[in-house]
C-alpha cells in the first residue's frame, strides 16, 4: 500500500508539472507553484526531484501514462500495422495539443547530454512494453514481416517517432506534428508489412 501512495504522490507532482508547464511556460513555473497544483509538499517534491530541471527528464513518464490510457480503449480488433498508427498518432496528437515544442526540445537535449539513464530508452517503459506485444502478436499473424526480429522491429519504430520529434523541433514546430506524422507514418510501417497481411 504506501508503494501505491508513493507512486500516486510522485505521479502527481510530475502531471501538475507538465500541466503548469504547458500553461505557463517552463521559465514561469515555479517549484511553489509545482507543489501548490500538486496538492504536495515541497518536501515530497525534493524527495523525487533535485529541481524543477529534474523534471525535464519525466516527459517519458507522462508519455506512458498516455499509452496506459491508449490500451484501454484501442480496438483490439485492429491489426498490427493499425495499432502501431493508432498510437503513433495519437501520442503526437497529444504532443500537438498539450506538449510545447520548446519543452519537447528541452526534453531531447537533457536525453542527448545525459550520461547515465536515457529515460526515453528505458527499455522498462509502457512504451516498449506495448510495442513489443503489438509487434510479437503481429509476426505471429503473418501481419508484419518475420525476416526481422521483434527487437529490429521495436528499435527502428521508436527511432523512427524520435526522429519525427525532433525534425518538429528543429524546424520550430512550423508544421503541425500530427498532420505530417499521419502521412509518412503509414509509408514508413508499409516496409514492415508480412506477406499474409498483403494478401488482404
Amino acid at each position: 500500500m504506501p508503494r501505491k501512495n508513493t507512486r500516486n504522490t510522485k505521479g502527481r507532482i510530475i502531471s501538475a508539472a507538465w500541466k503548469l508547464f504547458y500553461e505557463q511556460g517552463y521559465e514561469d513555473t515555479t517549484v511553489e507553484d509545482i507543489v501548490f497544483e500538486s496538492e504536495t509538499s515541497k518536501g515530497s517534491f525534493y524527495h523525487y526531484f533535485d529541481s524543477k530541471d529534474a523534471l525535464l527528464g519525466t516527459l517519458a513518464y507522462v508519455f506512458d501514462e498516455k499509452y496506459e490510457q491508449l490500451i484501454e480503449v484501442m480496438d483490439p480488433e485492429l491489426d498490427a500495422m493499425e495499432k502501431l498508427i493508432y498510437l503513433n498518432h495519437e501520442l503526437f496528437a497529444m504532443i500537438d495539443g498539450g506538449v510545447s515544442m520548446d519543452l519537447l526540445a528541452r526534453l531531447l537535449s537533457t536525453q542527448l547530454l545525459a550520461r547515465g539513464e536515457k529515460h526515453l530508452l528505458d527499455r522498462n517503459r509502457t512504451y516498449f512494453k506495448l510495442l513489443r506485444q503489438i509487434i510479437t502478436e503481429g509476426q505471429k499473424t503473418g501481419q508484419l514481416r518475420t525476416d526481422r526480429t521483434v527487437n529490429e522491429i521495436l528499435r527502428a519504430y521508436a527511432m523512427w517517432e524520435r526522429a519525427l520529434m525532433y525534425d518538429w523541433c528543429l524546424a520550430g514546430g512550423e508544421y503541425s506534428l500530427v498532420a505530417y506524422t499521419d502521412s509518412v507514418t503509414p509509408m514508413f510501417l508499409e516496409s514492415y508489412r508480412g506477406k499474409s497481411s498483403d494478401a488482404k
